[in-house]
């Protein structure tokens, strides 16, 4: 990933686990809890596609595995939204743009419940069961709500510095010229859009040379009349 990505993508999933630790996590609300860095980490896939999106699930979940009041083994929620990561970036939109609300709102369903059930299943294979007690059927009607009423909040404002990010003046310069510069290695490599273009370029001298020659005679002819 390029530095600018990594800087943004930081910044973003720190901000987004204060806010759901300090904030959404204390509003003891029924099943589930509002899942702020999930949505951060669909925001970032929909942009950077499915590796950039699994890069930034696996640094977002394992960050949430070490900050407290984390109560599960360390990995867990890295490998939940590094899969979550990966499938939203295969659905990534053409330039990183959405044009109806339709599909990212479908992808945030299909995550809060992807995700809780992904995490419901690693949490049995290492022995823990705490979902079967509070019951999976809310917790996954309760988070894909929760999810789904926060993203519109969310999800745009994260697609939207991302974009933006991306749209670096120096970086557009930058790959300008790396473009300029690929074109003029493929010219030189034969395939005769070198040529073309210097014969037209001495042809366009050559008439030019003409046309002043034929200037220079009429201006002698009238001076000798």
């Amino acid at each position: 990933m390029r530095l600018n990505r990594i800087l943004l993508s930081t910044a973003l999933v720190v901000v987004a686990l204060v806010i759901q630790v300090s904030v959404l996590s204390r509003l003891h609300l029924p099943g589930a809890v509002p899942d702020l860095l999930l949505l951060t980490v669909l925001g970032l896939a929909m942009v950077y596609g499915h590796v950039g999106g699994a890069l930034v699930g696996f640094g977002a979940g394992l960050l949430a595995d070490i900050a407290p009041p984390a109560d599960h083994a360390a990995g867990r929620y890295a490998l939940v939204l590094c899969v979550i990561g990966y499938l939203a970036g295969l659905i990534k939109p053409e330039n990183g743009q959405v044009k109806s609300a339709t599909g990212p709102m479908a992808v945030v369903v299909g995550a809060a419940i992807g995700s809780t059930l992904l995490y419901a299943g690693v949490g049995a294979l290492v022995g823990d069961t705490a979902a079967r007690h509070v019951g999976l059927g809310g917790l996954l009607l309760t988070a894909a709500v929760y999810d789904l009423l926060l993203a519109p909040f969310v999800v745009p404002g994260v697609m939207w510095l991302a974009r933006r990010a991306d749209n670096d003046p120096l970086a557009e310069t930058g790959s300008a010229t790396r473009k300029t510069d690929i074109s003029s290695g493929w010219l030189s490599s034969g395939t005769g859009l070198s040529i073309g273009g210097r014969r037209g370029a001495l042809g366009s001298l050559k008439a030019k040379a003409r046309t002043r020659t034929t200037r220079v005679g009429r201006i002698k002819g009238v001076k000798r009349l």
